[in-house]
């Protein structure tokens, strides 16, 4: 149970390391389920293109779900979205580069997945095989003979060599080969592209907005760090919570059964007994509760917290308005008090 639990700190303390690779792993195992994934063209017209377009968008949405899903920062994000401003406004500027943060990691699979179907070659003769120039690759004057639902019709299955049955048309090896090339042209500009955006993003945009960056990254590194020690600290007071109300009802439950089996023995013991004494222990754990001591009170405080965060501003717990005073009310009333000494 130790191992696990320091594996869990690692991991915690070195969050950003852990989800890099676990982008890594998922965009090698896209590559890896599209290599066992078997793709069946179904070389019907009207249907290449719509089974083609849901093998190339489909699994891409999905992995870049998985890759929100998979991020802790998720709901920290829509947390602090949809809080109440409080005494603490959002900053959109934060907000979107948390988002953006998470995006660019749960990106990288999808765009694997794309890039290797492209270079693969075989959605991409599924969907355009009805679109080979075939009075330039094939046999024009036997093209002109058919009509156009029939060379549609014929065309339509040259990605399926067991049915084709238009070489005399056009050669099948002819237009696999032509529309192989013109996907792969497609891949490598497209992994070419992504490259070039990925440069951009991680590397020229901090250049020219450094300081509206920075504040950005702490900003978003403070509402993390300040989300897990809240965390911390609400484990630490539910530990100590739940430890005080067990050792109160077995000390309860101890006191019952004797009084109930030393009733007459208790009647006529003297009246003044010595109260138990308070080890150092359970001082401990009445300080980590810090006065919250029932659960309505520990309520109020995480509605409170959810509703209205303490503001930004170390060394006073509110902001003093133009009169001086916290919250902006009338100032209360004076008490003044008189002392009287007596030289008697």
């Amino acid at each position: 149970m130790d191992k696990f639990r320091m594996v869990f700190q690692f991991l915690q303390s070195n969050q950003e390391s852990f989800m890099n690779g676990i982008c890594g792993i998922m965009a090698l195992a896209s590559a890896q389920i599209y290599s066992a994934f078997d793709f069946n063209c179904p070389c019907l017209p009207g249907y290449n293109a719509a089974y083609s377009a849901g093998i190339l968008l489909a699994p891409p949405m999905v992995l870049f779900l998985l890759g929100l899903v998979l991020n802790n920062n998720v709901s920290m994000l829509a947390e602090e979205w949809k809080r109440p401003p409080g005494r603490r406004a959002k900053d959109p500027a934060v907000l979107r580069y948390m988002f953006c943060s998470m995006a660019q990691r749960a990106l990288i699979a999808p765009v694997v997945w794309v890039a290797v179907t492209l270079l693969d070659g075989k959605c991409f003769l599924c969907a355009f095989c009805t679109a080979v120039p075939v009075t330039v690759l094939g046999n024009s004057s036997l093209a002109l003979s058919l009509s156009p639902s029939e060379l549609t019709r014929l065309l339509a299955r040259v990605p399926c060599p067991e049915i084709y049955d238009g070489d005399g048309l056009l050669a099948r090896e002819v237009a696999v080969r032509y529309l192989r090339c013109i996907s792969q042209a497609l891949g490598w500009s497209f992994v070419l592209l992504t490259t070039l955006l990925a440069f951009v993003v991680r590397s020229v945009r901090p250049c020219f907005t450094q300081a509206a960056f920075l504040k950005s990254k702490y900003w978003s590194h403070y509402i993390d760090i300040e989300r897990k020690l809240f965390d911390e600290t609400c484990t630490e007071h539910a530990k100590a919570f739940a430890k005080v109300c067990i050792k109160q009802f077995f000390e309860a439950m101890n006191h019952d059964l004797e009084l109930g089996h030393t009733h007459g023995v208790l009647a006529m013991a003297p009246a003044s007994s010595a109260a138990p004494a308070i080890t150092d222990s359970a001082k401990e754990d009445r300080e980590k509760l810090r006065g919250i001591t029932n659960q309505g009170a520990m309520n109020r405080l995480l509605m409170s917290w959810h509703k209205c965060k303490p503001p930004l501003q170390l060394g006073q717990e509110e902001t003093l308005m133009g009169n001086g005073w916290p919250g902006g009310g009338p100032r209360p009333p004076r008490k003044e008090v008189a002392t009287y000494f007596s030289k008697v």
